[in-house]
């Protein structure tokens, strides 16, 4: 059986954060279910702070940059697979 997914690319270059704020938690794991217009990370540019957020519920079966990682626009940040 064949799941389906999507993946979160980013929409400018930046520096890519897991947390809302140093020191918080993640805002998303790999495993975990997450709902449609959930915040699932947040890139930083220029001072300006951009909260991505999931297009549609599913779980998250991957993150392919850490924490704090430099990003290019358009690059892949995070996997989902729909529910």
């Amino acid at each position: 059986m064949s799941h389906e997914t999507y993946k979160i690319t980013s929409p400018l270059m930046g520096t890519f954060y897991k947390a809302s704020a140093p020191g918080e938690k993640p805002l998303i794991e790999v495993g975990q279910r997450i709902k449609a217009a959930d915040v699932v990370c947040i890139i930083e540019s220029m001072k300006i702070f951009t909260e991505l957020r999931a297009d549609q519920a599913g779980t998250v079966i991957n993150i392919f940059v850490e924490d704090e990682d430099p990003v290019m626009k358009n690059q892949e940040l995070i996997e989902i697979e729909i529910v």
